[in-house]
């Protein structure tokens, strides 16, 4: 069964607390929320206060994505909030090793984005050391964006990284997923796909995960 994580980015914050009681009842693993701070990327988010309430009153654990520069500043802030797994970017972070173990010396477990033209080889000496890598298969920065095929080529490559070293680490995807791309993702060997719009603007949200999980 695929991992499922709803992008809260493309949620209705006018009823935040309704779309959050949703995916607690969904077939959701977890909770994806995209921190961005208008310089890493073209757009700006939501913050720590939203990320509280959020874990709050959300069941699932929280995935939380920092699209922001020098995110090893915030870990003990990420990790004050209730986030489960804090995520991030392999182009914002000057020092990687050092981040990921202050996140897991907070008690996260630990992620590491890439964008698109960053090659997954470059995480090779740091897999071992990654509960998860995701790969954006979209720029950061917008929700609703066109999916970019080559992150297909992209997950098969890093599945066959992980395999090679009988590493436990997670492979996630994140940008224009839905059932098509899913499925071919999943066959590429994705564990996780994030999906915004297409459950959020969904008639069925759970349903829509629902379809999600089975691929």
């Amino acid at each position: 069964m695929t991992q499922v994580s709803p992008s809260l980015l493309s949620a209705d914050f006018c009823h935040l607390a309704r779309e959050i009681e949703m995916i607690n009842e969904s077939a959701a693993s977890m909770l994806h929320l995209d921190v961005m701070d208008g310089v890493f990327v073209p757009n700006i988010s939501f913050g720590f206060p939203v990320i509280k309430d959020v874990s709050n009153r959300c069941k699932k654990p929280l995935d939380v994505h920092m699209m922001i520069v020098d995110p090893g500043r915030y870990v003990n802030a990420v990790r004050d909030c209730g986030a489960t797994l804090m995520n991030v970017h392999y182009e914002a972070c000057t020092h990687l090793d050092r981040v990921i173990q202050s996140i897991r010396q907070a008690g996260m477990r630990a992620g590491v984005t890439i964008n698109p033209a960053t090659p997954v080889e470059l995480l090779t000496d740091i897999l071992d050391q990654l509960d998860m890598v995701l790969i954006m298969s979209v720029n950061p920065g917008f929700a609703g964006q066109k999916f970019i095929r080559r992150a297909v080529d992209r997950t098969r490559r890093l599945r066959q990284m992980i395999d090679e070293r009988n590493l436990k680490t997670l492979i996630e995807v994140d940008g224009g997923v839905n059932l098509d791309t899913g499925r071919v993702l999943v066959d590429a060997g994705a564990d996780i796909l994030v999906a915004g719009n297409f459950v959020f603007s969904a008639t069925d949200p759970k349903a829509a995960i629902a379809a999600l999980a089975a691929l």
